[in-house]
């Protein structure tokens, strides 16, 4: 069975209501639409998304990419995403793979075959799909149905499918941020805090020292990885979490605010139009239609 025929069964038969099918694999999804979608707003972790039917479009900042079926993106860094599925019906439907990249083993991995050269590419890139990292996922989607074959290879298998990532066009950029002392690995670390308390006060100072800069070098540093400055990414989260607050778990905008960190629901109404084109009160509008 090929991967999109395993895609297809699995998300068929698991996907929620937001198109999302997550499997007993920690950090691999399926993701399934019947039709095209709305703007998706997000600051991704790190991921390879292979596109097995249908197109997608992606934007962060200027740059747009449109893809599909056979090609993948790779996001190699934190950065905010613009995204929408573009071409989806019920006859044909969506279909993709996404996968997180874990940061430990990459790191593992860059001590068995080293971590050379310079990152020099962007953060996000679409390219035709490896043939080898197509033939592991098709392995690790087979494995799902296999509970006992699933808990002695899966690791060995996430394993090699990042090796082949890392030896790809753009693995340069993936052997990066398993480098402790390279400028992504230590940005990587500061990231990891801000998402780990994005609803309290930002302390910059503290996110310079984990990240072993000093201020000035922290600010450049963490703008030339994630496109954004330390507090820009924090509201780009908070707003982010909100939404997904509100339209998923269907929270009043009042109190998503305060879950997220807002003291001042004027402030949270403002910024959150002004990212997402709305105000709070269309978006939970909508969520509740949709519910229905």
């Amino acid at each position: 069975m090929n991967l999109l025929e395993t895609v297809r069964r699995h998300a068929d038969a698991h996907v929620d209501r937001f198109g999302a099918a997550s499997t007993p694999i920690a950090g691999l999804t399926a993701i399934r639409a019947t039709a095209p979608s709305e703007l998706q707003f997000a600051i991704n972790r790190p991921l390879v998304a292979l596109v097995l039917q249908g197109r997608k479009r992606v934007s962060i900042g200027s740059t747009t990419y449109d893809f599909g079926a056979g090609e993948s993106l790779l996001i190699s860094a934190d950065v905010p995403t613009v995204s929408q599925i573009t071409s989806a019906s019920r006859a044909a439907p969506y279909y993709s793979l996404v996968l997180e990249l874990d940061l430990a083993m990459i790191r593992e991995l860059n001590r068995e075959i080293g971590a050379s050269g310079s990152a020099g590419t962007l953060p996000v890139n679409v390219d035709p799909t490896q043939i080898e990292v197509a033939d592991i996922a098709a392995r690790l989607m087979a494995l799902i149905d296999r509970p006992s074959a699933l808990s002695v290879l899966v690791k060995q298998h996430l394993r090699e499918m990042h090796f082949w990532l890392m030896m790809g066009k753009h693995g340069a950029a993936i052997r990066a941020l398993g480098q402790m002392d390279s400028h992504a690995g230590r940005v990587a670390r500061a990231v990891a805090l801000i998402r780990d308390g994005f609803a309290r006060p930002l302390r910059v100072h503290e996110l310079a020292e984990a990240a072993g800069m000093s201020l000035s070098s922290f600010h450049e540093h963490f703008r030339a990885v994630t496109t954004l400055s330390p507090l820009q990414f924090q509201k780009q989260l908070r707003l982010i979490e909100a939404r997904r607050k509100m339209v998923h778990e269907g929270l009043p905008a009042s109190s998503a605010a305060y879950a997220v960190g807002y003291e001042s629901i004027t402030q949270f109404s403002r910024e959150y139009a002004r990212q997402f084109g709305a105000p709070p009160a269309r978006d939970l509008r909508n969520a509740r239609i949709n519910a229905a």
